[in-house]
């Protein structure tokens, strides 16, 4: 190997550990430096995807990097996930019509800017409000960092059926920072290019740096590529070294215990958060890590003491207050988590998980709009937090914006596909914006991986029946009146299912069910219209009559142009027959032919 090329290679090397440092400026400019001697290396283009500013940047570096090397796998990925390509399009690179405002640093002094050609077309539309979607999973595991990996969801349904059009979510806090970072390896599912690349953008900061002495510093060198690989066998074993070289750090072992507790081995992790505290009783994160290692074990324990000792220890020290908000929210007390959670701000200013958690507590007590303003400020602080994703689905679907919703739950999907809730938000933001037939893979999930996700059996019963599968759709419908009998929505999506399944006896009775639930002129106009089409199939042509002409003596607003215009046709066809519920003989059938009809869940109280 010549000089020249030894010497890129540790210019390289310099730049990837200073990004793995988080000195992204840094690796910028040593990238921009190795690019203007070689612009066809397409690893260059990779790293240089992670220390540029925005989306579109990453973009264009990694569509580089693909027209260089088009089966450069982490350069696909990276597409992907940023929006630049579907997730099983074939590669087709190409370049963009502007150079970037970076770009021109590549230029030698003698070079001038190259014309671009016409390439393929630009994916802008598609990425619009995508950003840095290629690093969730380091992030999302650096806000997963603290407790109980037991604790995994964020939406628990109703534990009763309430009356209303349709049943809604719950919104049910849990430890959002309850999982182990996990190494690249292990991961499943579609490879974020943080953890392809060995990057963190959201480090969360060392409570104390100590310097090591010079008989451990290589030793923790060696330590921390061990916990950046997630191997914690060798970074305990390096970590008990230096504790033997530095018996008074107390750093030392509380960091043994995270690593314990990130195994799974929390009562291990107990004991060196008690070790910690023995070489410094003034250790805030010792009484933290106790605190998580007793959730571990144990998810509902009372962990309150721990808190109240840790602040005493150090009332500066922020992770204490966060804690203690999730600690609260998880038992759903929003009001004793707000004023911990402003104490956390102001010692975390500008934190993305301060702001997760506003969210959560604002959702929880009803908030919706201050809630979702709170998931988008974190959204928009790191774009690679995880929860985030879901929070925001969450948050749009309680403000009845399921359009909006539905980019962030898929987003919250790619990583955690077998999340019953998601599944579940999802699959109604499909059905409330009229994509039924996406909308039944979902919830069909979302009850195989989470049972008691059962307001899915409604929604459900709306896709299918909207699909036309109506031996499904009353399947569903009437399992999920098991759970939510006075659900209007089940009941007349049950009584339009029967009716056109040919049922006119049962979609009758349906009707007279459905009536008793109906609360609005909207939901009252819509017993009218599947009764008098049920009593038309059952031949009751005088009762048939008297519903259509009931219809429409109500409001206009009650129903849809297409309902009253309905009503209007069967009257009149009646009207010229001769129906048997006077006493005479029919002599003439109205016309059976299936008329559109509006969506139960279109309609809303008044």
């Amino acid at each position: 190997m010549s000089e020249e090329s030894e010497s890129q290679d540790a210019l390289f090397e310099e730049a990837v550990d200073a990004l793995r440092l988080g000195e992204r400026a840094r690796g910028k400019d040593i990238l921009t430096e190795l690019l203007k001697t070689d612009q066809n290396n397409p690893n260059y283009w990779i790293w240089m995807s992670a220390a540029v500013d925005t989306a579109k940047e990453r973009i264009y570096c990694l569509e580089t990097a693909l027209k260089l090397d088009p089966t450069n796998a982490i350069a696909q990925r990276g597409l992907v996930l940023l929006g630049g390509l579907a997730p099983d399009e074939n590669v087709q690179p190409f370049q963009l019509n502007r150079p970037r405002h970076w770009e021109n640093d590549l230029l030698l002094a003698h070079e001038k800017p190259k014309e671009k050609g016409a390439g393929g077309r630009s994916p802008a539309a598609r990425i619009a409000g995508i950003m840095l979607l290629g690093v969730i999973a380091i992030a999302a595991a650096a806000y997963l960092f603290y407790l109980s990996p037991r604790a995994t969801q964020f939406f628990r349904p109703l534990a009763a059926a309430t009356a209303g059009a349709s049943p809604t979510f719950t919104l049910t806090p849990t430890f959002v920072n309850a999982t182990v970072p996990a190494p690249a390896a292990t991961l499943s599912g579609p490879t974020p290019l943080a953890v392809l690349l060995g990057l963190n953008y959201t480090p969360t900061p060392l409570y104390i740096n100590t310097p090591r002495s010079p008989l451990s510093a290589d030793i923790y060198r060696s330590a921390k590529r061990a916990y950046d690989q997630g191997n914690w066998d060798e970074y305990i074993s390096q970590m008990e070294q230096i504790q033997k070289a530095e018996p008074n750090a107390a750093d030392v072992p509380y960091y043994i215990g995270e690593a314990y507790r990130f195994k799974g081995d929390c009562r291990t992790a107990l004991n060196y958060y008690n070790q910690s505290l023995q070489v410094d009783e003034n250790f805030a994160p010792g009484y933290v890590g106790l605190a998580r290692a007793r959730i571990c074990m144990d998810s509902g324990a009372d962990t309150t003491q721990l808190y109240d000792l840790a602040v005493q220890a150090d009332p500066s020290y922020p992770q204490t207050y966060l804690d203690r908000a999730n600690y609260y929210l998880l038992r759903r007390d929003a009001n004793a988590a707000l004023p911990d959670l402003q104490k956390a701000e102001q010692l975390l200013p500008g934190s993305a998980l301060v702001q997760l958690g506003y969210a959560q507590a604002f959702l929880l007590i009803g908030n919706n709009t201050s809630g979702l303003a709170a998931a988008q400020k974190a959204n928009k602080i790191d774009g690679t937090l995880l929860p985030a994703y879901l929070l925001l689905g969450y948050g749009y679907s309680a403000q009845e914006q399921y359009e909006e919703a539905i980019q962030p739950l898929q987003t919250y999907l790619l990583y955690q596909p077998k999340d019953g809730n998601a599944l579940a938000l999802l699959g109604q933001a499909y059905v409330k914006t009229g994509d039924y037939e996406a909308a039944i893979d979902p919830l069909e999930k979302a009850l195989k991986y989470d049972p008691t996700q059962v307001h899915s059996l409604i929604y459900l019963g709306t896709a299918y029946l909207r699909v036309d599968d109506l031996e499904q759709a009353e399947y569903y419908y009437k399992r999920g009146l098991q759970y939510f009998p006075d659900s209007f929505e089940a009941n007349i999506g049950l009584t339009e299912a029967m009716y056109r399944r040919g049922t006119y006896g049962s979609s009758y009775l349906q009707a007279e069910t459905s009536k008793s639930k109906a609360t609005n002129n909207r939901e009252k106009a819509l017993v009218l219209y599947w009764r008098a089409l049920s009593q038309e199939g059952r031949e009751a042509w005088g009762d048939a009559k008297d519903d259509w002409t009931a219809l429409l003596a109500m409001p206009a607003g009650a129903m849809t142009a297409e309902m009253r215009q309905t009503a209007e046709d069967h009257l009149t066809a009646l009207d010229t027959s001769t129906p048997a519920a006077k006493g005479g003989t029919k002599t003439a059938t109205p016309a059976k032919t299936r008329t559109p009809t509006p969506t139960p869940t279109a309609t809303k109280k008044p």
